[in-house]
């Protein structure tokens, strides 16, 4: 098979797997070229730790969302940059409750490139486990309980009880519990995002919440 046909034939199975084909950058309109050049040259690209692009510079999962309507998907962007890398929660407290939204949702993608982070951040494969499994992990830090068990209700019942509220607003304070309803909305929103247009994603991303 030469090059050209193989090329054809991976851009025929994406058409075919992938609701939505991201542009490459130099086919995309003005306004989504300036989307992709905020997300790629921005902090999740600086970063480095789940690709953004594929081989071709084609934007992956929620990213390649974000162009298609791009005053919307760079106000979606920066909401996500802002929610993931500055405000009061800790990054293993951030992580736990976006994982939390994924496994609520059964979201690959967001498994896939968020619980890395979360293991970086000190998350023991036990807690992966529960939190996938949509069990309780058995934190030791009472305030971590607080963001999983708030997390798990927000998706569960879209709102506190008084008793919750008060144990939240006590322990987290309201900033923090602000940022844990805005994270749980974001993330459930890129979940049904990516379950809807069926974007491309990395091959480690597809089938993890598969059943057994």
């Amino acid at each position: 098979m030469t090059h050209e046909n193989a090329h054809q034939e991976m851009q025929e199975k994406r058409l075919t797997t992938w609701r939505h084909v991201a542009p490459t950058r130099d086919t995309m309109t003005p306004e989504q070229a300036e989307v992709y050049d905020g997300i790629v040259h921005g902090p999740r690209g600086k970063a480095g730790r789940i690709p953004v692009t594929d081989e071709e510079g084609r934007l992956l999962g929620p990213f390649a969302l974000m162009a298609i309507s791009p005053a919307v998907g760079d106000a979606v962007q920066r909401l996500g940059a802002q929610i993931r890398f500055e405000g009061v929660l800790s990054d293993l407290e951030r992580e736990v409750a976006t994982l939390t939204v994924a496994a609520h949702h059964r979201s690959d993608f967001e498994w896939f490139a968020h619980s890395p982070e979360a293991t970086r951040a000190g998350l023991r494969d036990a807690d992966l486990a529960d939190i996938k499994a949509g069990r309780a992990p058995q934190f030791g830090d009472p305030r971590l309980r607080l963001v999983s068990s708030v997390s798990a209700t927000l998706l569960r019942d879209g709102t506190l009880g008084d008793a919750d509220y008060r144990a939240a607003t006590d322990t987290l304070g309201e900033a923090a519990l602000i940022e844990l309803i805005w994270l749980c909305g974001y993330y459930s929103m890129l979940a049904m995002a990516l379950s809807t247009m069926r974007p491309g994603v990395p091959a480690d991303a597809q089938g993890i919440f598969v059943e057994e």
